[in-house]
């Protein structure tokens, strides 16, 4: 059992990592104060061609599978630009996904290569504020006419909902209660996010300012027969395809933002002279730091083996949630960890730490709460009752 990267994996690693340290903690810091999407750092992504990582090579991707793309990401996590860097090209790696599985052959030459380009931007319509969770109330409804649908509702925390060109749109297109089951009615769309018919307001959050969330009001905009993807009535299963790598990139990402918290701070703990000695001598200090690598290190082997399941397609809905759980877990308990190692200075802008425990919020919360990862890990690995 080889549990090591691969020669091209470690290329894929230093590759990335060398586009990330072009943009340094100057850079990040203006991203994150004025606050303004990255768009130098996205572009210099997408001209290294790494935003079709997962991509069919036919329409200019890479055609690599979850793992390198955890790989990819957990190097920008890891690269100084923390979620700024991850949220601003997170979507591109596994929101297609449903469009290259259950897309006509039309829909992915017409779709996939402006994204794979770095041409066009996406947002991913999916959560509503009366909803939450669960996904199978939310309300937002495309009504059937001759030409096409016309949707009316409401989503919220829309990522670069305010740089989108286009959205991937989850609405219903019959009644929760018209179905056998409650998923059973909705429908899939990836169409222009037109601004005529779509209102768009940036929600102030308590971290990644960089990358916009959103508050989505949608009224009477016009989607065409050929902006749906699949059958209609099917789209939250085909979204099922793309919860796992989802949950898989989220930890590998928070995994490479802790690890940068560590680091910062154990470099400021060689430095920082205190009593006569650097703090990094004294156990108190050293311990804390020692602990959340070792819980960052085997929270990302968790990563790649439920990468490895789902690229050999084998059942890791568990190691996926897993995954995402502790990744999150070990990111938030390292950027803790090295603000408290920088003291007074760890509050300050000044070493960057402040902003990484701030964005260690997000995985543990999003995309899907720590609660109902563990009640379903409880359900289908303990065989334990439904909870909820």
């Amino acid at each position: 059992m080889d549990i090591t990267l691969s020669a091209d994996q470690r290329a894929i690693e230093e590759s990335v990592a060398k586009i990330c340290a072009g943009f340094g903690d100057d850079y990040w810091t203006a991203c994150d104060e004025q606050p303004r999407f990255p768009e130098e750092f996205h572009r210099a992504v997408a001209q290294g061609g790494w935003l079709g990582i997962t991509m069919p090579p036919e329409y200019g991707g890479a055609g690599l599978g979850v793992t390198e793309a955890a790989v990819m990401m957990h190097a920008v996590g890891r690269g100084g630009g923390g979620y700024a860097a991850a949220s601003s090209i997170h979507l591109n790696i596994f929101g297609p996904h449903a469009i290259v599985v259950h897309g006509s052959d039309e829909q992915k030459k017409r779709m996939l290569p402006p994204l794979i380009k770095g041409e066009q931007k996406a947002c991913f319509g999916v959560t509503e504020p009366n909803a939450g969770l669960d996904t199978s109330s939310i309300e937002t409804f495309a009504r059937r006419t001759n030409e096409g649908y016309v949707v009316k509702g409401r989503k919220i925390w829309t990522t670069t909902a305010q740089e989108a060109d286009k959205i991937l749109l989850l609405t219903r297109t019959a009644k929760k209660e018209d179905g056998k089951r409650p998923t059973d009615g909705m429908t899939l769309f990836y169409t222009t996010l037109d601004r005529s018919k779509v209102e768009v307001r940036r929600i102030p959050k308590m971290g990644r300012a960089a990358v916009d969330s959103n508050a989505v009001f949608i009224d009477d905009l016009f989607v065409p027969d050929e902006d749906r993807i699949g059958e209609e009535g099917k789209g939250f299963r085909y979204l099922l395809d793309s919860l796992n790598p989802e949950r898989i990139l989220i930890g590998a990402e928070a995994i490479g933002l802790g690890r940068d918290a560590l680091s910062r701070a154990a470099a400021y703990a060689k430095d920082r002279v205190v009593f006569g000695r650097p703090i990094g001598q004294n156990q108190g200090v050293q311990h804390p730091l020692a602990e959340s690598w070792a819980y960052l290190e085997s929270a990302w082997w968790m990563c790649l083996r439920a990468a490895a399941l789902y690229d050999s397609r084998q059942p890791c809905g568990a190691e996926a949630n897993a995954a995402k759980f502790l990744g999150a877990r070990a990111s938030f308990d390292a950027c803790t960890r090295a603000v408290m190692t920088h003291g007074g200075m760890g509050y300050a802008k000044e070493y960057q730490v402040e902003r990484l425990f701030r964005e260690s919020m997000l995985p543990r919360i999003a995309p899907v709460t720590e609660q109902l990862i563990l009640s379903f890990i409880a359900e289908n690995v303990l065989d334990l009752p439904k909870s909820y």
